[in-house]
């Protein structure tokens, strides 16, 4: 009989290939772990242009528009389903091919209001075949409120979007687009971030003006 095969020796054994299963669960755990994250950070492989144009215009989000945030990650933005001025329904896939300029805004939130006159100013600058400001009003009641508001204080030149239920918000707020009011998006024609910004921005100024043209330029 050898020392290890005395009765002593069993326990301690069993200690060595209990410890052997855990680090190798270990081990395997980690693995997974890191292919989950390597998927995440390489985000939507269909994102790669709006990667690309996050990247050229990165230097341009300064003074006016320098806490405009560009994206490192591509993402693919959920469907945003929202309505027109008349109640028919909208969703983000209605403009592709078109870089849009998405901004969820209410009345109750005073730096939207103060921020609309620059939007309005930026599309009637700006809006056309290749690009148009999309502003989404989420007042959930008083819904007539918000249309009125806009004709009181002149604003004019945007289209009218709403979504009385504030679904887009909650669904932005989901994929981390979405912290406070108002909030802005970049998006391209293919419906992936570009950039975002958490609060106003004086989006007609030159600064502004320049980070928009930068993403409506060609690769």
């Amino acid at each position: 009989m050898t020392l290890d095969d005395t009765p002593s020796a069993a326990p301690k054994r069993r200690r060595v290939a209990l410890i052997a299963a855990a680090a190798l669960a270990a081990l395997g755990a980690a693995g997974i772990y890191g292919i989950a994250a390597y998927g995440r950070n390489a985000g939507d492989t269909a994102c790669a242009s709006a990667l690309a144009t996050a990247k050229r215009i990165a230097p341009l989000a300064r003074g006016e528009v320098a806490a405009v945030s560009v994206a490192d990650t591509g993402l693919k933005l959920p469907a945003l389903a929202f309505k027109d001025a008349n109640g028919a329904d909208k969703t983000l896939a209605d403009w592709k091919g078109r870089v849009v300029l998405l901004n969820l805004w209410a009345t109750w939130c005073v730096p939207c209001r103060k921020e609309m006159p620059a939007l309005a100013a930026l599309q009637q600058k700006l809006g056309g075949e290749n690009f148009e400001v999309v502003a989404v009003n989420i007042d959930t009641r008083n819904l007539d409120k918000p249309k009125a508001w806009l004709q009181q204080a002149g604003v004019t030149g945007l289209a009218y979007y709403a979504d009385a239920s504030a679904r887009v918000f909650q669904e932005l707020k989901a994929v981390g687009k979405a912290v406070g009011m108002p909030t802005s998006l970049l998006i391209d024609g293919a419906g992936c971030e570009i950039a975002s910004l958490s609060g106003p921005a004086e989006w007609a100024s030159d600064d502004g003006l320049a980070l928009i043209k930068a993403a409506l330029q060609k690769p």
